[in-house]
């Protein structure tokens, strides 16, 4: 039977506060930070954690990260590396994460440690016997540095199998400056309405207004999950998320005739609908901020960061900028995410890792390369690499144990988490034919319902 997430509302990350934090970021040069990327320590290289000698091992880690992520997640394992004498290999997943490891596991060859980003398939590897729980060492770290909604997440059935040591602020949008100051825009939209407007007075000017990543489905997910909060509530929110209520319900076809405001106006996509099918997460980031005729606006995580880090010459808090995600009903959402670390093997090896891991160390490195948001709060906030993600991750401690997760994340993966079926896929269809509502409804419930029976 599968466990009920217990899930919680965002209230410490108020729009009004986020806002305010957002509002007085600094450039990705703020001298706050102890940025150390030449050495990969964040500055601090006294350890805060005792690891074994791995010498001769050789660990496998697998992870859905690519690009400059996979870049910035590799600095980490180089000084566990360093200071185990282990070896490391670092294999990308794809975006079907279960497939890929369950693969693996019934090929007898999982990694030793794997990343799932997505709550659901945790608990269906756990059910599965796939997991192995934490050791006492990796346990003594999350106990130290993480909030108990954070351990919570990452149990099933009493056990502690996972450590969410890489999160995410599912409710930005992304701007680029010279495009709002083009048009003659100097404020930020703070609801659904103002949003709209903000977009078509972009497109008037000439900028694509909204670049959209439709081509990896989760990012949708991800627009939905951001106006449903918002205009259902967080009841009507944990009743979908756990599949209380069917996807036939009113509160959908309300939420999915407001996307269509957005996604139904091919003038307000970068591309339109056809080119927002065709543009991938991080060309949706990089065709905001460069080019000739760059989009104005991307929604997504804080993560979006390492990719305008990475790919554009774009400067944080000067070139690129970032508001909540605006309100659709009385309050502004805000959805979290995480990716989760998991032994899928035994051994001294696999929970070396995942105490580092967790431990302040490992986030303070990971941190000092940016588009990272940790959800430890012990970690040296300050060594956070530019003062957006800073301001971002002191918004999201403050919450504690307040947050609501990403719906897609909570579901079974054949629903939730799957390239080219469920959820991913519907939501594709709808961003491809918006005025189908009723369609998309039928369709969506008919998956949902099949993946929760078998999943």
């Amino acid at each position: 039977m599968r466990s009920i997430l217990r899930t919680r509302t965002l209230t410490a990350l108020s729009a009004t506060a986020l806002a305010l934090t957002l509002a007085s970021c600094g450039s990705d040069d703020d001298p706050g930070g102890k940025a150390d990327t030449s050495t990969g320590t964040g500055g601090d290289t006294s350890a805060s954690v005792k690891l074994p000698k791995l010498d001769g091992q050789t660990l496998e880690v697998a992870a859905v990260w690519t690009g400059p992520e996979q870049d910035n997640f590799t600095k980490v394992l180089k000084e566990f590396e360093k200071r185990t004498g282990a070896k490391v290999n670092f294999v990308p997943t794809g975006n079907n994460t279960s497939t890929f490891l369950g693969t693996k596991i019934q090929g007898g060859k999982p990694p030793d440690v794997a990343f799932l980003p997505q709550v659901g398939v945790l608990h269906q590897f756990a059910e599965k016997g796939w997991l192995k729980p934490l050791g006492a060492d990796a346990q003594a770290q999350l106990d130290k540095n993480f909030d108990a909604g954070w351990k919570e997440l990452g149990a099933f059935e009493g056990k502690q199998y996972g450590i969410y040591v890489k999160a995410a602020n599912k409710s930005l949008v992304w701007y680029n400056t010279a495009a709002f100051e083009a048009a003659g825009i100097t404020d930020t939209p703070t609801t659904w309405k103002d949003f709209i407007a903000t977009a078509q007075t972009l497109s008037d000017a000439g900028s694509p207004a909204v670049s959209v990543g439709g081509a990896d489905g989760w990012t949708l997910t991800d627009w939905f999950e951001n106006v449903y909060l918002s205009q259902a509530g967080p009841e009507k929110y944990d009743q979908l998320a756990q599949h209380k209520i069917k996807w036939t319900d009113p509160s959908v076809k309300d939420a999915l005739t407001t996307l269509a405001e957005l996604w139904g106006k091919d003038d307000l996509l970068a591309g339109g609908r056809s080119g927002a099918l065709a543009t991938e997460f991080p060309k949706s980031v990089t065709q905001t901020f460069s080019g000739d005729t760059p989009a104005a606006m991307v929604f997504e995580g804080d993560f979006v960061a390492a990719n305008i880090n990475a790919d554009t010459k774009a400067k944080l808090g000067t070139d690129a900028k970032v508001f909540p995600f605006p309100a659709v009903g009385d309050q502004a959402p805000v959805v979290s995410g995480g990716d989760v670390a998991v032994a899928l093997k035994g051994g001294a090896g696999a929970q070396a890792l995942l105490t580092f891991l967790g431990s302040t160390d490992a986030a303070e490195i990971w941190a000092a390369q940016g588009g990272f948001l940790s959800p430890s709060k012990a970690m040296d906030q300050s060594t956070y690499k530019d003062q957006v993600t800073r301001d971002i991750a002191k918004a999201l401690i403050a919450a504690g144990d307040d947050f609501r997760f990403d719906m897609s994340d909570q579901a079974p993966a054949a629903f939730g988490g799957t390239q080219g079926v469920g959820e991913w896929k519907d939501l594709q269809d709808f961003l491809k034919n918006p005025k189908d509502v009723a369609g998309t409804q039928k369709q969506l419930e008919a998956d949902a319902a099949k993946a929760y029976k078998n999943g």
